[in-house]
Parts: structure tokens; C-alpha cells; sequence
């Protein structure tokens, strides 16, 4: 696909192998994502979405291939890039309130083992009334619901003021009220410069959420401008097979008049 920008893109995945017992799970993964976009990572159930942005983290090794952030490796720009996991991937049992939580994401500038200053907390505060969650802030993360509990989690990210976000599947599980809450949250920090890359399942929201879009299927499909890439030919081949799926997509794309490829 084009790169329709000139700068330096924010994050560079070149030729990326992933294997988990000697089997790939991601092989030739190759693409560019220019800044202060709105990122949609789509697929079918075991297609490898969290596993990517997973080993962009740094938290699963490579294989082969590299993957670069404003043109560094991870390690160095860490502190710039905020990732919000799976919910169902965290110990909600762990002892602690909401306004801790938020507060994990000034750690890089409080230091370990430090007491937060009176400028963090106040930042902690105001990423909670972002996700309109303050009157929660003393509440244990257990007695939350799971709406609440993601509002939390895109609190933290917020007051960590990162410059690219990965967030997987953060609409899983929470109501629609919820989910507009953060689709708006997130598109404001797009338009602040943010970049921010989502795993995201519901093929209906796609073109009204994403701006840029990764098709991925163990191997990348396609990847670019939602525009050009968000087409029946693509989605087919992304997810192949799927039939009861596929018929659906081929609704949905005649409900939305899109063009065919040639």
C-alpha cells in the first residue's frame, strides 16, 4: 500500500517471525504506521492480533525481523508507549483502588518505591473524570464491573501521556455507553498527535472508528488508509473460509455501497 505521509513513520515492523514452540505463529510481517493515526488491527479468532502488538511490547520474543519505534528499539523509547492488555488477562483480586491503578501510569515520573507528588495525583484525578469514573477512584478494582474496570485501564494509559498506544480489545465486554466513551477519548488524543493501534473485532464499527487499518491473518493481508484496504476482495481473503462470517461482511459491505475492486 501507499504511505501517503513523508515524515519518519512512528513504528516499522520489518519481515517479523513470531514461533511459539518451534511454530510460527506470525511469519514475513511487514508494514509502517505513520504518526497521529487511528490504527485497526482485524482478523479472525486465533489470526495472531495480540500476539503482534504483544511482541512490538516486547513482551513475547522474535523470531526474525525487526520492530522499530520512532526509529529505536523498544527498550529505548519504552517511557513513550503505553499498552492496555486484554482485561481478562489481569488479576482483578489484586488488593488495590482505582486512583492506584491510574497512578501505575506516572511511575515513570514519580520513580519506584517514591510517594506521588500532588501533580500526579492531580493528573491521576483528571484521568479519571476523563473517563468519567472520579467517584470511583477509592474503590477496589474487584467491585468494579468490567466497563468500569477498562475506564480504569484507559485512565492509567491517559495519565502515563504517551506518544503511541496499544490497546487490545478494549471494547470487549463493556456497554455501548461505555464503548463511545472511549472511541471519543481516543480519537481526541488522536487529534492531539497520538497514535494509537487497537485490536478490534466488530467489522461494523471499522470504518467509523479507524482511520488506518492492519488486515491480518498469521501473515499480513493488507495494511493502510481504511479507505483502500477495508474492501470485500481483502476481508475475503483475510478471512477465508468463514463462511456464516464472510456472507455477513459481504452485507455489510453492500449495506455501506462500497466500491468493488477491480
Amino acid at each position: 500500500m501507499i504511505q501517503q505521509h513523508t515524515e519518519a513513520p512512528i513504528l516499522e515492523v520489518h519481515d517479523l517471525t513470531v514461533s511459539y514452540n518451534k511454530k510460527p505463529v506470525l511469519w514475513g510481517i511487514d508494514f509502517t504506521i505513520p504518526k497521529g493515526v487511528m490504527v485497526g488491527i482485524i482478523g479472525p479468532n486465533g489470526a495472531g492480533k495480540s500476539t503482534l502488538i504483544k511482541t512490538i511490547m516486547g513482551l513475547i520474543p522474535i523470531s526474525s525481523g525487526f520492530v522499530k519505534i520512532f526509529e529505536e528499539a523498544i527498550d529505548k523509547v519504552r517511557l513513550r508507549v503505553s499498552y492496555v492488555p486484554q482485561r481478562e488477562s489481569v488479576d482483578w483480586d489484586f488488593p488495590t483502588n482505582a486512583i492506584d491503578i491510574v497512578l501505575m501510569g506516572r511511575y515513570h515520573k514519580i520513580g519506584l518505591f517514591k510517594s506521588p507528588r500532588k501533580a500526579d495525583i492531580d493528573a491521576a484525578m483528571e484521568a479519571l473524570e476523563q473517563v468519567k469514573m472520579t467517584e470511583f477512584a477509592q474503590r477496589q478494582i474487584s467491585q468494579l464491573s468490567g466497563g468500569q474496570q477498562q475506564r480504569v485501564f484507559l485512565a492509567r494509559a491517559i495519565a502515563q501521556d504517551a506518544d503511541i498506544y496499544f490497546m487490545d480489545e478494549p471494547f470487549a465486554g463493556v456497554d455501548a455507553a461505555t464503548e463511545q466513551t472511549i472511541i471519543e477519548l481516543l480519537q481526541k488524543m488522536v487529534q492531539k498527535g497520538k497514535t494509537v493501534i487497537v485490536v478490534h473485532h466488530d467489522l461494523q464499527s471499522v470504518k467509523k472508528y479507524f482511520d488506518w487499518l492492519l488486515l491480518l491473518n498469521m501473515h499480513l493481508v493488507a495494511s493502510g488508509p481504511t479507505k483502500n484496504v477495508f474492501t470485500d476482495e481483502l476481508l475475503q481473503k483475510t478471512y477465508g473460509g468463514k463462511l456464516s462470517l464472510l456472507s455477513k461482511v459481504g452485507d455489510l459491505l453492500k449495506q455501506h455501497e462500497f466500491p468493488h475492486r477491480e
